[in-house]
């Protein structure tokens, strides 16, 4: 039915009444077969009328309001993490844009108003938004309408659907879901990175064959773990001279840039604090005893060590230790940092903690370009005491 609408649009009321079809269907066949007795699961009964007020029951004794608090923050924090996803998901579909914020107004006021009719957990579940999505919703006025007729249905009509099938039910959301897969973009992902690939079929099996919420625990929990490994081994680069330029690069990605003599450039490319600080250490360490090892074999040496900044938004008290103990290690070996181009916030950290005192004020540099030119001048100036 989905098919059928997307190939021809005028008959977007097709897959709008399939649903209420397949519902329908299910409930004829279950009664004249007498479904239940075959072992074919069904709703089972349902009685007139809607929810009675629950204001009366509220009870805020100190014995008992722990346990709601508990299950109210546990199921608040799933209900918004799944009903925001997914509006995201499908707003994404019709190139729209939603406001989180307003999200969780709207489902706080929900729900806040249906525990005073003795309502289940409002939020904005895959399967209705789904249907939704299939049968050509556009806006508020459906769901006004689905609660019209819902209510009806729970005044006039509800030991009707006594009847209804469960698999009848799971073949509607089954039938929306298959509906919502592109493959061509899973294959692109699978293409482009594997690990996304792989976060993007827990989500999807996780809620195909679970739940929502394993699903959905799965693909953040995944999610989480990249983000981790990502934030606990920063990108860092060492970088060349492009020829005939005073562009600077990393050698990995330029093979043809030339390494600046008993200079080694570094570029770090993320904050520095506890988490990564000392991965960066031992990184920056291992740059300069690979370095050293080539340069000593071409009867070379390493005296300067540059440290580019740039793309360092943040640092905290562990992370200047850790500069402070790679200038250690390095001034054993007689090689000097240089800082070059540190942020407002980073290099204000760095004065307030005397590091730069440690280094002197004259190893900071704006560009690298600077930098090597304030260092091949030093290293001109040793040499001339050296021989005098």
């Amino acid at each position: 039915m989905v098919f059928q609408k997307q190939r021809k649009p005028k008959l977007f009321w097709v897959s709008a009444i399939a649903p209420m079809v397949a519902v329908a269907v299910g409930c004829i066949f279950a009664f004249v077969v007498n479904a239940e007795e075959h072992g074919i699961a069904i709703v089972g009964p349902l009685k007139k009328g809607i929810n009675p007020p629950s204001l009366k029951n509220l009870d805020f004794d100190p014995k008992y309001i722990s346990a709601p608090i508990e299950a109210g923050v546990i199921t608040a924090l799933i209900a918004l993490a799944e009903g925001i996803a997914i509006g995201r998901s499908f707003a994404l579909m019709v190139n729209q844009q939603i406001d989180g914020n307003k999200e969780m107004i709207a489902f706080g006021l929900m729900n806040i108003v249906g525990s005073l009719t003795s309502c289940y957990l409002t939020t904005g579940p895959f399967s209705k938004t789904a249907v939704n999505y299939n049968a050509g919703c556009k806006s508020q006025m459906s769901n006004v309408v689905m609660a019209v007729c819902m209510m009806l249905t729970l005044f006039f009509l509800a030991p009707l659907f006594s009847y209804t099938p469960l698999v009848a039910l799971s073949a509607i959301i089954m039938s929306a879901m298959l509906g919502l897969i592109e493959y061509d973009k899973a294959y692109h992902l699978f293409k482009t990175d594997k690990f996304d690939f792989v976060i993007c079929m827990a989500a999807f099996l996780g809620v195909a064959f679970i739940s929502m919420d394993v699903g959905l625990m799965l693909s953040v929990g995944l999610a989480l773990i990249r983000a981790l490994l990502y934030v606990a081994r920063p990108s860092s680069s060492k970088l060349g001279n492009i020829a005939d330029t005073g562009l600077y690069r990393d050698v990995e990605q330029y093979p043809g840039a030339i390494s600046i003599p008993k200079t080694l450039v570094l570029q770090l490319g993320s904050p520095i604090y506890f988490a990564n600080s000392g991965y960066i250490r031992e990184r920056v360490l291992r740059w300069v005893r690979d370095e050293k090892a080539n340069k000593d074999s071409h009867g070379d040496d390493v005296e300067y060590v540059l440290l580019d900044l740039g793309g360092v938004t943040s640092i905290d008290i562990t992370g200047v230790e850790t500069l402070v103990e790679i200038r250690r290690c390095l001034e054993v070996q007689e090689i000097k940092v240089v800082i070059v181009n540190p942020r407002l916030e980073v290099m204000e950290k760095l004065i307030v903690t005397n590091f730069i005192d440690k280094i002197g004020k004259e190893h900071v540099f704006l560009s690298i370009k600077d930098a090597i030119e304030g260092c091949k001048f030093s290293l001109a100036r040793e040499k001339g005491n050296e021989e005098h």
